[in-house]
């Protein structure tokens, strides 16, 4: 089974404007200001290279999932990740000296990165571009192909996110990046769960 550059393009310029302003885009944007961007971008990937075999390997089966419970657990997730987020926040108001959001760039590379996958596996299941995936591989029956030209879709929106998110952490004031990564977490959630309801 061969690798079908046609395919692989048809993937790969379907995905990328659907996940350019996304929440995966968001998500791992602000993952990048709290740690270092390496491992976030490895986590990264590696959750999205799982995410495309899981869509490849259920092509058009995952299109059949109800979207009201799909929607539910994203509004969960994304409810559950507002609270960590603020809750840092605060934290962060009593850290004057900022040892905290040292220790948050001092994290081990594989805690970022297993956070990071965590985040980004919950936060893409069953979005569009791994249905689209499944669409795509049960209409073309190239699974590898489908699958080779998401997930580089997905790592070219990965670095983007990375490298903006560097630089805002950077210049940004850490409190004031939570509060509004906490309130993006909120939105999303919002938003999955009037879906969901």
């Amino acid at each position: 089974m061969g690798v079908s550059l046609t395919v692989l393009g048809i993937a790969f310029a379907l995905v990328l404007p659907v996940e350019l302003p996304d929440k995966t885009l968001v998500a791992t944007m602000l993952l990048s200001t709290r740690y270092r961007p390496g491992p976030v971008f490895v986590g990264v990937c590696a959750a999205f290279a799982v995410q495309c075999v899981i869509a490849v390997a259920f092509g058009s089966v995952l299109t059949l999932l109800p979207d009201r419970v799909v929607a539910a657990v994203v509004a969960l997730m994304f409810a559950a990740g507002a609270f960590v987020v603020l809750r840092e926040s605060l934290r962060a108001e009593a850290d004057p000296d900022g040892a905290e959001a040292e220790r948050n760039r001092t994290t081990p590379a594989m805690r970022a990165a297993a956070i990071s996958f965590g985040v980004l596996f919950a936060a893409e299941f069953g979005d569009a571009s791994q249905l689209a995936t499944a669409a795509l591989t049960a209409r073309y029956g190239e699974p590898l192909s489908v699958g080779l030209g998401a997930w580089l879709a997905l790592v070219v929106i990965a670095a983007i996110a990375v490298l903006v998110g560097r630089r805002l952490g950077d210049r940004l004031p850490r409190r004031g990046l939570q509060r509004v990564a906490g309130l993006v977490f909120v939105v999303f959630a919002g938003i999955a769960a009037v879906e969901a309801f």
